[in-house]
């Protein structure tokens, strides 16, 4: 059976809750309440992904409704958000570069997670905001060290969607352009609308698309990553330690505003994100005022995320 984690309620008092299919194939929702106060670190590292499993066998979950309910990060707030650059061939030639021999690595702050229907505030000053679909992992138990691949492999919990929205002329070109400037503003890495555990879903081979206003811009498989998924986990272990809950995106394909070949995000519009068995995503963007929060709580409803198989 294919379990879907997610989150529902309104910014920071989200519920955890599952996704899964009755005897007669149909999705509905399940809450978690029983099982655990959240969907973090330690429901991951405490086998909650297999207790979940059991108790939906012997019916112990209670089915909860969740129409017009906001959806949160499947992932409460993590530890760490660890980040991989140019890891699709195609992108790191529109973007420029050649393609890394080694994983490229950068981080980006916690706070930067915010739902994946969330309305997502472009910077006051920003003119260069671009869209990045990507794969995200969830990591389940604490890595450090790992000896093989075989090993990174079973430090992961899950998978999820991810848009790692960038300002280019903060990351690249400016007087003191760097990837930390421009990836780390408020809102700017929209999570979910689910986690799948890892052993529900073949992450090698996952079609990933954007568009941006009904207008096609990615269209990629995951199967052309440079570096899958445990290969980064275990990479990354050599150099920090990853623990349960821990969030790694794992670059995007080509198709990005960076190309030349589209615009940049302006207000009002409306970019989707879809991975494969992991879900959409839905944002809506409009201009953030100095002096005023960055990141917005309000979102569309989550209505029918059941039944997206993307």
């Amino acid at each position: 059976m294919t379990l879907k984690f997610a989150r529902l309620g309104t910014t920071g008092n989200e519920q955890p809750a599952v996704i899964a299919q009755d005897a007669d194939g149909v999705e509905k929702y399940f809450s978690l309440a029983s099982l655990t106060k959240d969907i973090d670190g330690g429901f991951l590292a405490s086998d909650g992904i297999a207790r979940t499993r059991e108790a939906l066998k012997s019916s112990e979950l209670p089915e909860i409704s969740a129409e017009g309910v906001r959806v949160g990060s499947p992932v409460a707030r993590p530890g760490s958000v660890v980040c991989i650059g140019l890891n699709y061939t195609a992108h790191a030639a529109e973007s420029g570069a050649t393609p890394p021999e080694v994983p490229v690595v950068f981080l980006k702050p916690s706070n930067t997670v915010s739902g994946p229907f969330d309305r997502a505030p472009i910077p006051p000053s920003s003119e260069k905001y671009d869209w990045e679909v990507e794969l995200a992992i969830v990591i389940g138990r604490e890595a450090s060290y790992l000896s093989s691949v075989a090993e990174a492999e079973e430090c992961i919990a899950g998978y999820a969607v991810a848009n790692d929205l960038s300002e280019r002329e903060y990351q690249i070109p400016g007087a003191a352009g760097q990837w930390t400037k421009g990836k780390s503003l408020p809102g700017s890495t929209p999570l979910g609308p689910w986690l799948v555990p890892a052993s529900d879903i073949d992450a090698g081979n996952l079609r990933l698309t954007t568009t941006v206003n009904g207008e096609a811009r990615q269209d990629s498989n995951t199967s052309d990553m440079i570096f899958d998924a445990p290969t980064i986990v275990h990479h990354l272990s050599q150099y920090m330690v990853l623990e349960p809950g821990d969030v790694i995106i794992t670059g995007t394909p080509e198709g990005v505003a960076l190309s030349g070949r589209f615009p940049f995000i302006h207000p009002g519009d409306v970019v989707e994100l879809e991975i494969e068995g992991l879900g959409r995503q839905r944002q809506e963007y409009y201009r953030a005022q100095a002096g005023t929060p960055g990141s917005s709580s309000s979102s569309g409803s989550h209505t029918a995320l059941a039944g997206t198989n993307a």
